[in-house]
């Protein structure tokens, strides 16, 4: 089985399903997963996990995204879109520098409210599933966060911007809350993913393209390990105590490392040898709880990441990848 990450070029018409059922078929495994959801007329970056690399999914939907949209002024739709039915129509009459203006209003944390055509589950049924059926319920605001707006171009009706956020904030939502802001509505027309925490859009691949990697036997090139997510973390080398401490899941005293890299490399080859006491404090004192280490065996193994845990005086198990 392949463990690792493929930074895939979603194309429009697929579903994220659609892409993940396609990998399966062209790399003949089972165990794949995607990492957040893209609508089936979106594109762009959509990572994809393979083998034990499917426990990273869940840490990267977490990750922070980059957007290019293009909001419609002046189009007011069911599905925030322009794949849904028409609802309004208004004259555009605003300013270059009043659409700048509502940009920077929806900037920072703020609340929004899901669209009715989405996955989310109101009472055990998906959101889109009852909005199909003409029923339409209450959803509560929920807060997100939109780092930045860029405002790329403007050529009436249409504005070109793009957006950086947080996990579960509706690029559909957002144009259509601008596009409310400025009196005229709006809806999103296009939209393309460009960034998932360390994924861009220049380093993705379309399905076809892995497909081909395979018959040419080069499949490797296209495929990430899974330790390459977590590079912003330090590296932890264990001995071969600490190595067996991993495998069964416990925590770890940090005498069990044979290397680390902190902001200087001040444990090296032996160097717990001698005043382990003294070495462990000297160890304690350069941490800040919560600091995250990629932790790998003696071979370069990537096994675990492990956080440190300042009461409990060890490093202490985030996420397994045995």
């Amino acid at each position: 089985m392949t463990d690792g990450i493929i930074n895939v070029y979603k194309e429009r018409g697929f579903t994220s399903h659609d892409v993940v059922a396609k990998l399966r078929g062209i790399l003949k495994m089972k165990k794949i997963g995607h990492t957040g959801t893209l609508d089936p007329e979106a594109e762009g970056v959509l990572p994809v996990c393979l083998g034990k690399a499917t426990k990273v999914c869940e840490l990267l939907t977490d990750k922070e995204k980059t957007y290019q949209a293009v909001l419609l002024l002046g189009t007011v739709t069911d599905t925030q879109d322009t794949t849904g039915e028409v609802l309004e129509t208004h004259p555009v009459v605003c300013s270059e520098e009043a659409v700048c203006e509502a940009a920077a209003r929806f900037t920072g944390d703020i609340l929004q409210v899901p669209p009715m055509y989405s996955a989310l589950k109101v009472n055990g049924k998906k959101l889109y599933e009852l909005a199909r059926q003409g029923i339409e319920v209450e959803r509560k605001a929920r807060p997100v966060t939109i780092k930045e707006i860029r405002i790329d171009e403007i050529r009436f009706p249409r504005v070109t911007m793009t957006v950086t956020c947080s996990k579960g904030t509706y690029i559909r939502t957002l144009c259509h809350d601008i596009g409310a802001s400025l009196g005229c509505g709006g809806c999103m027309e296009k939209l393309l993913r460009t960034k998932v925490g360390p994924f861009i859009l220049e380093d993705s691949v379309r399905l076809s393209e892995i497909e081909q990697k395979r018959d040419d036997g080069r499949l490797e090139e296209v495929i990430r390990p899974t330790d390459s997510v977590f590079m912003k973390y330090q590296a932890l080398l264990l001995n071969e105590t600490g190595e067996k401490a991993v495998r069964n899941g416990n925590p770890i005293r940090p005498e069990l490392a044979v290397k680390t890299v902190l902001q200087e490399t001040f444990v090296k080859e032996g160097a717990w040898d001698g005043d382990a006491l003294e070495k462990r404090q000297e160890f304690e004192n350069k941490m800040e709880d919560g600091i995250r280490f990629r932790v790998y065996d003696a071979s370069r193994t990537f096994l675990a990441v492990y956080e440190w845990r300042s009461e409990k005086h060890c490093l202490w198990p985030v996420k397994m990848f045995l």
